[in-house]
């Protein structure tokens, strides 16, 4: 078999085997314990729902395996909290002093050209291709670019803003 590694947001509640399967209308497997700890975990990447009770895809994980994979979303590291902006997330440090400050990820695309320079180089009315980049909702409510620290990347004290 190959390997893989994922990063995926869900929401996670304790419950027991046996839980599961009564919360599924299942009967239990002669084979599995009822008492093994676990959590329902419900996927919130876009999953067909399974079940009307939520949005998302549910399964059970036994509590160690569950605990092993996933973290609360409020003491990442900058690597997590990247996969989270590739998924459209908010993010932002626990101890940045800026009240409603975060970083969120722009994707590449274009604008018109607006500045004497870029029509000179682009074309008058041309679109003007720029890359991916971070941006930083500041505490002022305007928007900068942004470029992570080295503190910044080695902290595990990101966010992901509800």
């Amino acid at each position: 078999m190959k390997t893989y590694i994922g990063t995926k947001l869900v929401h996670m509640e304790p419950m027991t085997r046996q839980q599961y399967n009564d919360f599924r209308g299942w009967a239990l497997p002669a084979d599995e314990n009822g008492e093994d700890e676990g959590y329902l975990v419900e996927y919130l990447d876009g999953g067909k729902p399974n079940t009307p009770q939520y949005d998302g895809y549910v399964s059970w994980s036994p509590k160690a395996q569950a605990d092993a994979a996933y973290r609360p979303t409020d003491g990442l590291s900058f690597g997590l909290a990247i996969e989270a902006m590739k998924k459209g997330e908010r993010v932002a440090r626990a101890g940045w002093n800026g009240a409603g400050q975060f970083v969120y990820l722009v994707p590449p695309a274009s604008y018109p050209a607006q500045t004497g320079a870029a029509k000179a180089f682009f074309g008058d009315g041309a679109m003007v291709p720029y890359n991916a980049y971070f941006a930083l909702k500041t505490v002022s409510d305007t928007v900068s670019t942004w470029v992570p620290s080295v503190t910044d990347c080695l902290a595990d004290d990101w966010q992901i803003i509800e």
